[in-house]
């Protein structure tokens, strides 16, 4: 059936649904796990003009701080994984598309699900924001398991 399910996940409660059921599942497939958090890329533009000589102080804290975020999100994916008996591979990339991403690693990793959680924007706010959901739908040829 499935021989490595990707699981993309932020953190959130939310994703941590999307976490449950991937580990479930590929613990009934008898299959591994690839747990992906893709944290955004250091945004030069977000350096108020006062701090611009401190711009290497300011990468170094962004860089810490995603990386022991990414560390926690995904050792709680591995500890998961772990308690079912399911092998699971951790990967944190930065990239300022996330749906790229997850294709990408999907594809690269052998993957044959993509499981993700949908935070269900609606409205104006699905429009302007967008859903990376979505894009991963409507840009993957992967089968995608979408949790709410």
């Amino acid at each position: 059936m499935f021989t490595n399910i990707l699981i993309a996940t932020d953190g959130s409660e939310l994703a941590g649904r999307a976490v449950s059921h991937g580990v479930s599942l590929a613990k009934l497939a008898g299959t591994k796990v690839t747990a992906l958090i893709v944290e955004p890329s250091f945004n030069v533009f977000g350096v108020p003009e006062s701090q611009v000589r401190q711009m290497p102080e300011a990468f170094a804290k962004h860089t810490e701080h995603i990386k022991q975020h990414a560390t926690k999100v995904l050792n709680h994916v591995a500890e998961v994984a772990k308690a079912a008996g399911v092998s699971c591979e951790r990967v944190q990339l930065e990239h300022d598309q996330p749906y790229e991403a997850i294709i990408k690693t999907a594809a690269d990793n052998g993957c044959d699900l993509i499981v993700m959680a949908s935070h269900g924007r609606g409205g104006i706010s699905a429009v302007l924001l967008g859903s990376v959901t979505n894009k991963v739908l409507t840009h993957t040829k992967i089968p995608v398991l979408v949790c709410h």
